[in-house]
């Protein structure tokens, strides 16, 4: 995934910076980088990897030598950022986030242009998306301009901050509002970034989400509209479900508080014969509480989660080291285990891996029933949209698997996504069983709709149901279910 900061001030901008980047580090594990504007028009630039210490431990010496009133700083599991470039728009430093997918016709266009005499720098033998939104800015005579042409031609999503070097800077949120982009104002400073939780420890107070494809200029007095908003929204309802901060709200809606309402609708609708309620930390947990209050059933944690090490919501991405760490990041507590039946909540089953081994861990202590009720529908499409997954192969995820090995490669995928049909039914058991499960229920979507709160049609449910509003028309109800399948394939 990925999260960004930008900050511009009448004054030294850089440990606000340094903290309201930190504030961004459960989005990613790979790198870390910030940029500041010195006042002798030189960008002062910091890369580190990440992914064996966190950002603040490798960023506390850089930020203390930096000095500037304009900064953007990135978590990032793509390539090293922020790369400040050269071109006939002048210097600029820049970073994104989101997941470009047709990011090699894109780089073929590039070559291929009359228009851009293209000399891609990387010595990792591999272009990645922020160098090449860069060059596509580039090839037109203005940044509003190039910023419109990255929009209308990136498939994915990609939300962009930049500054240019007379001491602009610029926050684009992705066309269609996949991911979001928050403004929070103080004294002399404006402030953009994708967790609003960052705002109230800096000293800032939000001002309002930027609106899907919009762009601002930011300066120490307040936010101008260069690139206004569009019609379509399709933000992520992952954002609510698993890789959102419980402190955080997005478009107006907070999510701690949806998950809650996740936990209370699963206790509606799927109630559980337990002695407690338990979630699979971090997310589970607040959707456990939401099941426990609205069960009526005591909360416990049964599972403790070693932070200090294993902070980080994200995994390796080589499956052994996956099944180790989820292993050693939880550890339990016999007492609340033996001779009990608990009903745990988690966000989502992706592999199913590590919640079958946590369900044979509970076994081994003595747990006489092991209920789990998930936060979200099954996943049976990947997300093609912003990379919020481990996953790089639709095979990946337990749900195809099963429909694999039930009916081949070319089975028709509805039918999985509809709670009523047998086949839904079919698929929902053998995951039960093959995670050796008491009981296993997953939330509707309409539930989940509910429990977020906004409209249907402004949400992006497509790793859910394989509808993308952004292509429908945004009806919620879908009638052109074909046209996303056709543009999926």
């Amino acid at each position: 995934m990925g999260g960004f900061c930008g900050i511009v001030s009448d004054k030294d901008c850089a440990s606000d910076l340094f903290f309201g980047t930190d504030y961004h580090s459960h989005l990613g594990t790979h790198r870390g980088g910030m940029a500041v504007l010195g006042e002798d028009g030189a960008f002062q630039r910091a890369i580190h990897n990440i992914q064996n210490a966190p950002f603040r431990s490798k960023f506390e010496n850089d930020y203390c030598r930096f000095s500037g009133k304009v900064g953007i700083g990135v978590i990032s599991d793509t390539d090293p950022q922020p790369l400040v470039m050269c071109a006939r728009l002048g210097t600029f430093a820049i970073v994104t986030v989101g997941l470009i997918t047709n990011i090699e016709d894109l780089k073929k266009e590039l070559f291929n242009s009359n228009s851009s005499q293209l000399q891609f720098s990387t010595t990792s033998g591999m272009v990645g998306p922020t160098e090449v939104v860069s060059a596509m800015i580039a090839t037109k005579d203005s940044l509003v301009e190039g910023v419109r042409y990255v929009q209308k031609k990136i498939e994915g999503s990609c939300s962009i901050l930049l500054i240019l070097q007379d001491g602009r800077l610029y926050a684009a949120r992705d066309r269609y509002g996949r991911t979001p982009i928050v403004i929070g104002r103080k004294a002399g400073s404006m402030i953009a970034l994708q967790e609003s939780c960052a705002l109230p420890n800096l000293g800032f107070e939000h001002v309002r989400d930027l609106g899907p494809g919009e762009m601002v200029e930011l300066t120490p007095e307040g936010a101008k509209t260069v690139i206004a908003p569009g019609d379509k929204m399709a933000i992520c309802s992952f954002l609510w479900i698993y890789y959102g901060f419980p402190a955080s709200s997005y478009e107006g809606r907070n999510v701690e508080m949806a998950r809650y309402r996740c936990g209370g609708a699963l206790a509606r609708r799927y109630p559980a014969p337990a002695d407690a309620a338990c979630g699979i930390p971090d997310s589970g947990t607040s959707h456990a509480l939401g099941f426990a209050h609205e069960a009526s059933v005591k909360y416990a944690r049964p599972f403790v989660k070693y932070t200090p090490t294993w902070a980080r919501s994200f995994m390796p991405q080589d499956q052994r080291q996956r099944d180790k760490v989820a292993s050693m990041k939880l550890i339990p507590i016999p007492g609340l285990i033996n001779d009990r039946r608990l009903v745990f909540c988690d966000d989502s089953i992706v592999r199913g891996t590590q919640l079958g081994k946590q369900a044979d861990r509970l076994y081994a202590a003595g747990c006489k029933e092991v209920h789990v009720r998930i936060a979200c529908p099954p996943l049976v499409y990947p997300c093609r949209f912003i990379n919020f997954s481990r996953s790089k192969n639709e095979y990946d995820l337990i749900t195809r698997r099963f429909v694999r090995g039930h009916e081949g490669e070319q089975a028709e995928l509805k039918k999985y996504t509809e709670p009523d049909n047998p086949a839904y039914k079919a698929m929902v058991e053998f995951i039960r069983s093959k995670l050796n499960l008491t009981s296993l229920a997953f939330q509707t979507i309409d539930d989940l709709v509910q429990a977020i709160g906004l409209p249907r049609e402004k949400l992006c449910t497509y790793c859910w149901t394989g509808e993308d509003v952004s292509l429908c028309g945004g009806c919620g109800d879908c009638p052109c279910k074909k046209q996303t399948e056709e543009a999926k394939a």
